[in-house]
């Protein structure tokens, strides 16, 4: 069973961890920031890093490498929101 839920877990993280790259990718490519929220992407990449917390407080890899990953992104888009609006 625990292995089902570890599986479980690294596709969920994968699905929506991959989810930010056409993001990530598109706001690096043209700099285009002014569809970005910055109140939610503050409250979205602060709440990212509070999961990688819980998950690394946990020991629930599934949870760790996908919130490390997904804060990447975010905090690679909010960065951009910051510097290009």
């Amino acid at each position: 069973m625990q292995v089902t839920s570890e599986l479980i877990g690294y596709l969920a993280a994968t699905l929506t961890t991959a989810s930010f790259v056409p993001q990530a990718w598109h706001t690096f490519r043209t700099k285009d920031v002014s569809g970005i929220s910055l109140g939610m992407y503050s409250a979205f990449t602060i709440g990212v890093a509070l999961w990688l917390v819980y998950g690394w407080l946990l020991a629930a890899w599934p949870i760790v490498v996908a919130n490390a990953v997904t804060l990447s992104l975010a905090g690679l888009i909010l960065s951009m929101k910051l510097r290009y609006r």
